[in-house]
């Protein structure tokens, strides 16, 4: 029975232990990260929702697929794969440091076979002399060797960077250290969104699941703004910011410009620039309709979808307006809206009406000339608001990976012996990686050995 307990926790141990439950868990969690890049993530944009199948959106949904990086399963891939890589180290790791804490001082006639960098001196003087003499080359050329004697013979070892054969453990521990971080982020963190009228402001964002969270500040948009590329899509839009606290502006967090990839951070809350438009309530358009033939002006101010009736009974609707009309009216530019005019006893007539060009306003053959006078219309900035407190951690665990890769790949345990017995030293080196250049550094003390009196 006890054979039997024994062989199944063996078994288990050997499980979390394999290279192969590695490689299929690294696998895993590249194909699954692969689907949460290709599927829409949180809320499903409507458009979405309406291209799938109700079978696929109900499998994705139960599969956690819209939410994979908190689904069930990932986590406990990355559950599972933080045991391997810890199981991993505490098989391999004891070894690694009796490597480096328990050197082999006495080079045995086997290693020393084995050896391809390899070079020989003869001495005429006493041994303890050759011993004390090739001890102060060694420190001078390499680092200071360790003297041991065996069976009448001394053995002077010597070694540089030890310790980098830890670099992978580093890298091991820098992975952990990166989930716990991720971990903090998404039971401590939220994301969200919040739009704000020019002018306004709000204390509360509303969440992933719909529900408003509280931010316990105010942010006030003092303005926003935006620049178009002549082809009349958008170039940069911006919105100055203030956060309030008791109604009061926060010293250094006044009138703080935030675009795209400039976010603005306070108390762990960072608001990122995500979109904009018009406001669609409490704004007016105005629009001037002067007759053709010199009569006084009117002026007329109508809100999007509204139909307004002139003096002399004509019909005006305004059906959309922008503050920039090159994206539907190349060649033009500006503030322009869209209007349907219907005269008595005609039919409708739908045109755009411009703010800068009001000549192309009296290219029109009608008996009025409208022209398009702008709007009191305020816009909206729209920001996404995240908060994730697990984010030093994982720069810190970044920070962590890169010094291991950099130790594991770019430095190497370099090894030298020095067998001195009667009228002869023999000298081997070896280097756990890039031996060429190890080699190079050998044959250079190999050249310095040779030239040694004793």
């Amino acid at each position: 029975m006890a054979t039997t307990e024994r062989s199944f926790i063996t078994n288990v141990w050997d499980f979390f232990c394999s290279l192969k439950l590695t490689l299929f868990l690294l696998i895993s969690l590249a194909l699954t990260s692969i689907i949460g890049t290709v599927l829409p993530q949180g809320a499903l944009p409507p458009e979405y929702v309406a291209q799938i199948s109700p079978t696929k959106l109900q499998i994705y949904s139960k599969l956690g697929f819209f939410d994979m990086y908190h689904s069930w399963w990932f986590i406990a891939l990355l559950y599972v794969f933080s045991l391997n890589l810890v199981s991993c180290s505490i098989k391999r790791l004891p070894h690694v440091f009796k490597y480096i804490s328990e050197p082999t001082l006495v080079l045995g006639e086997g290693m020393r076979n084995s050896f391809s960098l390899k070079n020989e001196l003869s001495f005429s003087g006493p041994i303890e002399k050759g011993k004390e003499r090739l001890a102060e080359f060694i420190g001078k050329e390499f680092s200071t060797p360790v003297i041991t004697e065996h069976n009448g013979e001394y053995h002077l070892f010597s070694q540089k960077t030890a310790w980098c054969r830890l670099g992978v453990y580093v890298v091991h521990f820098s992975i952990l250290v990166i989930f716990i971080g991720a971990i903090i982020g998404s039971l401590a963190g939220y994301k969200g969104f919040v739009t704000i009228v020019e002018g306004t402001s709000v204390n509360a964002f509303e969440g992933r699941n719909g529900t408003q969270m509280p931010l316990g500040f105010e942010v006030l948009c003092e303005k926003f703004n935006v620049e178009f590329y002549p082809t009349g899509s958008p170039k940069e839009f911006r919105s100055i910011l203030t956060i309030l606290e008791n109604g009061k502006p926060v010293p250094g967090y006044s009138q703080v410009k935030v675009i795209v990839n400039e976010p603005l951070t306070y108390k762990g809350i960072t608001f990122y620039q995500s979109s904009y438009g018009q406001a669609s309530e409490g704004g007016e358009h105005f629009i001037t309709v002067t007759p053709r033939n010199g009569g006084t002006p009117e002026k007329v101010a109508v809100r999007e979808g509204v139909a307004v009736t002139l003096k002399d009974g004509t019909t005006l609707k305004l059906l959309e307006a922008t503050q920039e009309v090159r994206q539907f009216a190349p060649g033009f530019s500006g503030p322009a809206a869209r209007i349907e005019v219907t005269r008595k006893g005609a039919a409708p007539q739908t045109f755009i009406s411009f703010k800068d060009f009001p000549e192309v306003n009296a290219q029109r053959g009608d008996s009025l000339i409208f022209n398009y006078d702008g709007s009191n219309a305020k816009q909206y900035t729209g920001l996404q608001v995240a908060k994730d407190p697990g984010v030093w951690v994982v720069w810190l665990g970044c920070t962590l990976m890169v010094i291991g890769i950099g130790v594991a790949f770019f430095m190497s345990h370099k090894r030298i012996w020095v067998i001195v017995s009667k009228g002869h030293a023999r000298m081997y080196g070896n280097a756990s990686k890039n031996q060429a250049a190890f080699q190079m550094q050998f044959e250079d003390i190999s050249e310095k050995f040779q030239e040694i009196k004793i």
